[in-house]
């Protein structure tokens, strides 16, 4: 799985060994894991990689004995610790004008997880997605994302608590009615999608805190952070962040380099300067939509594999017992979860 250019702002971390501490493990021997020492968390400008935060949230799991870790995690996560992104979103005029800046800016705090929302029926529907699939921290993750934007969104409406009701694509756990007292919500539990609900009518409403001159001020220092890490970002990364976020409708060759205003000709050169290719990475994102698909258990393998873009069940068998060796169904009935490499 690749996942160098994902990472965890060391405030995180900090959140998270304090934690840590409070249910009484060994913070110094838990942050060894991760081949970190207590100084490191006074870096206020510093990040983890994927891999070693992955060490981390599956360490803390273990050492803590504690299951709803997630939720406790995003409890503790108040406005303020958000940087320049939680000081837009404190100035924020509507709901509305929130959701969009956490829909656009996330990746300013990380890019582990990104949010969209969309309008059905009155309601709107907040999502949150596993950009590079999270493999066995994928629950405590969203867990603590999606409490911490819900605080959010209570802090800056006053307490109002708009959410009706919080999904999750997991089965209900033993401390589900700590997460509803947590959500102040109905949660539920086994849905195909993670993320929450709010009326549609509310998003307009003015907010009292709204600051319009600053919450510019503060939106144009989220872009500007923002596009430093994209520049930043290896191509092969954008390509597959592309891929990930239109998983539904992979884009082409053709289309994927229009987006990165190139010709086909110098995407294909770029990428192969990387070591890489649009097929490489088509490949292995297709790869790690199919293991989190059969381990969610929503889709059937036929649909799975028109998800994935296959017309024809046997080219996507031939491809699956390529990747792993067995057929889909097998994979699925021997129970396997995929990790991050």
């Amino acid at each position: 799985m690749q996942t160098q250019d994902h990472t965890l702002p060391i405030q995180y971390v900090r959140q998270i060994a304090e934690l840590v501490g409070s249910l009484g493990a060994d913070v110094p021997a838990w942050l060894a894991g991760g081949q970190l020492a207590p100084n490191d968390l006074s870096d206020a400008t510093g990040s983890v990689s994927f891999p070693v935060a992955y060490q981390l949230i599956l360490d803390a799991l273990q050492v803590t004995q504690e299951p709803a870790l997630g939720l406790l995690i995003g409890e503790r996560l108040v406005v303020n610790t958000h940087g320049i992104l939680g000081y837009a979103a404190m100035n924020s005029g509507t709901l509305r004008q929130a959701l969009d800046l956490f829909e656009r800016y996330i990746g300013v705090r990380t890019t582990l997880v990104s949010v969209t929302h969309d309008i059905h029926d009155k309601v709107v529907r907040v999502v949150f997605q596993d950009p590079t699939p999270l493999g066995d921290i994928r629950r405590p993750v969203l867990e603590a994302v999606m409490l911490t934007v819900k605080n959010v969104l209570d802090y800056i409406t006053m307490g109002s608590r708009h959410v009706m009701w919080v999904a999750f694509p997991f089965p209900q756990p033993d401390y589900a009615d700590l997460a509803q007292d947590l959500f102040h919500a109905e949660v539920r539990y086994g849905q195909s999608w993670s993320g929450f609900t709010v009326p549609e009518d509310v998003l307009d409403q003015p907010l009292k805190m709204a600051d319009p001159a600053t919450f510019r001020d503060a939106a144009a220092i989220c872009q500007r952070e923002l596009d430093k890490i994209t520049q930043s970002s290896s191509l092969a990364s954008r390509v597959r962040r592309i891929m990930l976020e239109k998983q539904n409708g992979f884009p082409s060759l053709n289309v994927t380099a229009r987006l990165f205003h190139m010709t086909p000709r110098t995407l294909h050169r770029r990428l192969q300067d990387e070591g890489t290719s649009y097929k490489d990475i088509l490949e292995n994102v297709r790869h790690m939509l199919a293991l989190e698909h059969l381990k969610a258990g929503h889709l059937s393998i036929q649909e799975i594999a028109y998800t994935l873009g296959y017309t024809d069940m046997a080219n996507f068998r031939r491809a699956f017992k390529r990747w792993e060796g067995v057929a889909p169904s097998d994979y699925r009935d021997r129970g396997h979860s995929p990790a991050p490499t």
